[in-house]
């Protein structure tokens, strides 16, 4: 036997803020039903059967290969399906996503002059994923209890979440629909819960522009101006946000006055700064309508930027941007110069499985112009003389710290035969990444080394070197996504990362 919540049958609909509150409708009840069942259980409750509640799907049809496309939407790269056929996902965080299903559910509708159907899909919440934030009621029970809660609840099968979707390799099986979105919902849940352990904030705070570093003084530099912003009353952003949920307001910021889920993100904060930091940790720079900066200190090393890319990708941010340092590989570069990467050598392996080293992974021109700009903008250098400051070139990633140190250095010859003018541990594996999950990215690099020149980092040229860049190259990575936001999203999910039958949501 089991334990459902009140069945509430699919409807269609045909405005979009209706669709999305049938969505909101039956997630809470799911949600209440397992959390309901879930206290009952750990209070010694016993039960009889299994107790279930299932994600809400919202699923469209269309007969035709052809768009009643609105000239608004014209050079939209997403918002319709790739065909005739029966189309459909499971849909997890209304709350979270709101403003996105809107949106997908709008210009699926305009596209496609269709209804949008929404109902009761067969796949179950896992019941940790119904849990509130920093509720931990399982933590309470006794390890026979908790043994016995596979038999009674649905817990998260990873079977249901691998990403053949993104990686093209998805096949439906015979009578069954096809994908509207890259993530199922139990992905999406799945990498929420993540994403709360590696960076120790709630995902809800994380902002549509993502940059990552792989040196703290970035981070701390970061906090500075995080700081500096919420002192200031006329500031864009509204709040700053460290590990631990821990919350500074705008300077007369007054409660009430942010609307939609960061508002009420924001009169509910209770933040507690974490005994020690996470893995990696997360600051968020926030504006009210999402479209600040997050910034994450990946640390060193191509498994860590594979992961939280990963996790972070479900959010759909608009773009992310790798800033850090790297060793400049050609006898006139200097250090303290800025690298572009417009190419990507892949010797991370990180994702030799999922992207195989036959795809290339080409620069964005959005995203190139947007850092050349920055880079002259702060750095008040411009046209033929920036060269002096910036190298475009191609970056190479390795996963082996030491790779001078091989026996006949075949690194180099390899790296020579690619024009690799720079190299680091992350930028290809977080570019590499972003083509994988249609995420617009870009690397704008920081020589500190030049190891085959013997420039190696020594204590004395570090602290200058640090004192001298990390400012100006935040300050550029800070330049650029300002621009990125002025240009808007829809120039930047392009054309260029989708594929030939792509999936409808962005």
């Amino acid at each position: 036997m089991s334990h459902m919540p009140e069945f509430i049958a699919p409807a269609r609909f045909n405005d979009a803020a209706a669709a999305l509150a049938q969505v909101e409708l039956i997630y809470k009840s799911g949600l209440a039903h397992l959390r309901g069942a879930m206290a009952r259980f750990v209070a010694g409750e016993p039960f009889s059967g299994r107790v279930r509640a299932c994600y809400p799907f919202v699923r469209v049809h269309t007969h035709t290969t052809s768009r009643l496309t609105p000239p608004l939407n014209a050079g939209l790269s997403y918002g319709f399906v790739a065909g005739p056929g029966r189309y459909e996902t499971t849909l997890t965080r209304p709350d979270l996503f709101a403003h996105y299903y809107a949106d997908q559910f709008r210009l699926l509708l305009e596209n496609h002059g269709v209804d949008l159907e929404v109902g009761t899909s067969t796949q179950p919440i896992p019941v940790h994923f119904s849990f509130a934030e920093n509720d931990h009621i399982e933590g309470t029970l006794s390890p026979e209890r908790r043994a016995l809660m596979r038999d009674v609840f649905d817990l998260p099968d990873l079977g249901a979440m691998d990403d053949g979707i993104a990686n093209g390799t998805h096949e439906a099986r015979s009578g069954e629909a096809q994908p509207l979105s890259l993530f199922t919902a139990a992905r999406v849940d799945y990498s929420l819960h993540r994403l709360r352990h590696y960076t120790g904030t709630a995902p809800d705070w994380c902002q549509n522009f993502v940059l990552f570093t792989n040196y703290q003084f970035y981070i701390d530099e970061f906090v500075r101006l995080g700081r500096e912003a919420m002192a200031d009353e006329n500031s864009d952003y509204v709040a700053f946000v460290e590990p631990g949920n821990v919350v500074t307001r705008r300077r007369g910021l007054a409660p009430g006055a942010c609307s939609g889920s960061l508002g009420t993100l924001l009169d509910g904060s209770q933040g507690t700064p974490p005994p020690r930091l996470p893995q990696m940790p997360a600051y968020h720079l926030a504006r009210e309508d999402h479209s600040g900066i997050t910034m994450v200190n990946i640390g060193v090393g191509p498994a860590n930027a594979k992961t939280i890319t990963d996790h972070i990708a479900v959010l759909r941010p608009h773009a992310w941007l790798m800033l850090g340092h790297c060793a400049g590989l050609r006898q006139g570069q200097h250090l303290g110069d800025y690298v572009l990467a417009h190419a990507y050598v892949r010797e991370d392996h990180v994702l030799d499985e999922e992207l195989p080293l036959w795809v290339p992974i080409p620069a964005l021109a959005e995203i190139q112009l947007a850092l050349e700009e920055a880079v002259a903008q702060v750095t008040q250098v411009s046209g033929p003389d920036l060269k002096r400051v910036m190298r475009t070139g191609t970056v190479a990633s390795t996963d082996n710290r030491n790779w001078e140190l091989l026996p006949g250095n075949q690194p180099q010859r390899r790296f020579s035969q690619s024009r690799a003018i720079a190299l680091d541990m992350e930028s290809a594996t977080i570019a590499a990444n972003g083509f994988r999950f249609r995420v617009p990215y870009g690397t704008l690099l920081c020589v500190s080394d030049k190891p085959l020149h013997g420039e190696i980092k020594l204590p004395g040229m570090a602290d200058h070197f640090y004192r001298q860049r990390v400012e100006q190259h935040l300050r550029i990575g800070m330049a650029a996504i300002d621009i990125l936001r002025r240009e808007g999203s829809s120039r930047l999910h392009s054309r260029k990362l989708r594929s030939f039958a792509e999936v409808a949501f962005q």
